[in-house]
């Protein structure tokens, strides 16, 4: 009997609400569930937060972003900013000297506004770098902002401490960053699709599931500018072969992450890599290669304690520090993700 509920639970999610003293029985796909984790909670996450690193070349923080209109010296000459067309100003004076100190000096007070949204008046230039200094930049990846979610959206919850599951109607980019941000381990969510986000060329696209939503962002990716796999970032070979990762994500059908715990890969510039765990090393091979324009990083090991490891895997995206792979398996289906971060 317990076998029969277990598959029974595997593939169907039962919830009971109890709504003016109606039970209402709630027969859910689980395949389109997210947790906290979950890379397409991440991607959402990105979409609807305040976008913080467009105004870099002010603040060089994407913790936040300064609110506009204000007003900046650099190199003796004063700049209104009133948008963000404006930013080329200040970056041409930057640039326009080579002997000078391209100090972007603020006239206080600002006032900041970071990812959540959350304001706050900031009243010199101590201030300001104080909370620079304690900035947690995260894993480097910005904001994916030439992607809009059309709202309202609904996204059914439930908490699996306390078995209470119900459904909250999400307004705005606000509300949903803050309820993605704040998601405890112990709950799972899913949307009530379709959804309808409008692109880059301003079209809108109906979203019908998770798969449909996660590659519908990914595509953008390539469209916005951020620290992605693709524009600003430097050689993804230099990268891969400067120090040493680990694995900070792998999902398999199930989370995977801490089978990998204490192993220390180093990939090296002629195609070998060494996976070192304690006073045990594994060695294996690594190559990069385009499928159909699609980056992808092949990976052997010599040990089947990494099996799960070994795949060919697009790049979907990398910065300085983090590498981000994704594999969509042909015969079931099922999708993996690999992240790595640099030690």
């Amino acid at each position: 009997m317990k076998t029969i509920k277990y598959l029974l639970m595997s593939f169907t999610a039962i919830v009971f609400i109890s709504c003016q003293n109606e039970d209402i029985l709630i027969i859910q796909d689980t395949t389109q569930n997210l947790t906290a984790v979950s890379p397409l909670t991440n991607l959402i996450s990105r979409v609807s937060q305040n976008a913080t690193s467009q105004d870099n070349v002010l603040d060089n923080s994407s913790c936040f972003n300064v609110q506009l209109p204000v007003i900046v010296i650099v190199n003796g000459k004063q700049i209104t900013i009133s948008s963000q067309n404006d930013y080329t100003t200040v970056q041409a004076a930057l640039d326009a000297f080579s002997n000078d100190d391209d100090i972007v000096n603020f006239i206080y007070p600002i006032t900041i506004q970071y990812q959540n949204f959350n304001t706050q008046m900031i009243t010199n230039s101590n201030q300001l770098k104080e909370i620079i200094d304690h900035c947690d930049e995260d894993d480097g990846f910005d904001e994916i902002d030439c992607i809009h979610i059309n709202y309202p959206i609904k996204i059914n919850i439930y908490n699996a401490n306390n078995q209470i599951a119900n459904t909250n109607t999400v307004q705005n980019d606000k509300d949903l960053y803050n309820f993605l941000e704040n998601m405890d381990s112990n709950v799972f969510i899913s949307i009530n699709y379709p959804v309808s986000i409008t692109n880059l060329n301003g079209q809108n696209v109906v979203i019908r599931n998770n798969s449909d939503f996660e590659n519908s962002i990914e595509d953008s990716i390539k469209d916005c500018n951020t620290n992605s796999g693709n524009g600003g970032n430097p050689n993804f070979t230099s990268i891969l072969t400067d120090g040493t990762w680990h694995v900070s994500y792998l999902f398999n059908t199930i989370d995977e992450t801490s089978n990998y715990n204490g192993y220390n890969f180093s990939f090296n510039s002629n195609g070998t890599v060494l996976a070192v765990k304690g006073t045990s090393t594994i060695g294996g091979t690594w190559s990069t290669f385009v499928n159909s324009g699609q980056d992808v990083l092949l990976l052997k090991f010599d040990d089947s304690k990494l099996d799960e490891l070994e795949d060919d895997w697009n790049i979907t995206e990398y910065t300085t520090t983090n590498v981000r792979l994704k594999n969509e398996s042909s015969s079931n289906g099922d999708t993996d993700y690999l992240y790595f971060t640099k030690n």
